[in-house]
């Protein structure tokens, strides 16, 4: 598989070129569905999470990019699922719902867009809700320096020391009917603190 073979090469570079930085590995379950939920200030931050976890990854990215020849089938080989931006994409829910049914751990960024380096965005209710239909444990990230070493606009990196640490996961109870909305919101709060935390931690 292509993921298989391009990660130890993409780690190298990310360790040489940005002195990348890990921190709580053990935090991610070794079995069981997995979604992996963290801060997003630049491109360079799905093969950061990607290469720093113990678990292989799956990614939902903008359906725009699998119009691209070529680039499209290269995304899909690492695992790469299309998904629209505006968050309402139901085949993408779909699709994500099946692969923690399968066991597999997924990367998603709450906040649905890049943001700025050092600022945390406000998270969308789709975190939560895929969180709390799924039942998978929900392993909060937080990457530091990944918008200095690429930043928007930016087509080269920068040599900029970057850190990815990983916190204790969290398990949320599926919501009652009356209340799902709500639920779906305060879980994604929830996740959206707990990343905020580990910023602190790893400042």
């Amino acid at each position: 598989m292509l993921y298989q073979v391009l990660k130890p090469m993409a780690v190298a570079v990310m360790r040489a070129g940005f002195r990348l930085e890990v921190q709580g590995r053990e935090h991610v379950p070794t079995t069981g569905p997995v979604l992996i939920v963290s801060n997003h200030v630049s491109v360079l931050d799905p093969p950061l999470v990607g290469g720093a976890s113990p678990r292989m990854l799956y990614f939902l990215a903008k359906e725009e990019l699998f119009a691209v020849p070529l680039l499209g089938r290269f995304l899909h080989a690492l695992n790469a699922r299309p998904v629209k931006r505006d968050g309402s994409d139901g085949r993408a829910l779909k699709m994500a719902l099946k692969l923690l049914s399968e066991n597999r751990a997924i990367l998603l960024f709450p906040e649905g867009t890049r943001g700025v380096e050092g600022r945390l965005g406000e998270g969308r209710p789709g975190a939560g809700m895929l969180a709390i239909m799924s039942g998978a444990a929900v392993v909060p990230v937080h990457i530091s320096g990944s918008g200095r070493a690429l930043p928007p606009g930016h087509a080269l990196p920068r040599f900029h020391r970057i850190r990815v640490r990983f916190g204790p996961p969290l398990v949320f109870k599926r919501a009652a009917d009356e209340r799902r909305k709500e639920q779906y919101r305060e879980a994604t709060n929830e996740m959206m603190r707990a990343i905020a935390q580990l910023g602190t931690q790893a400042a």
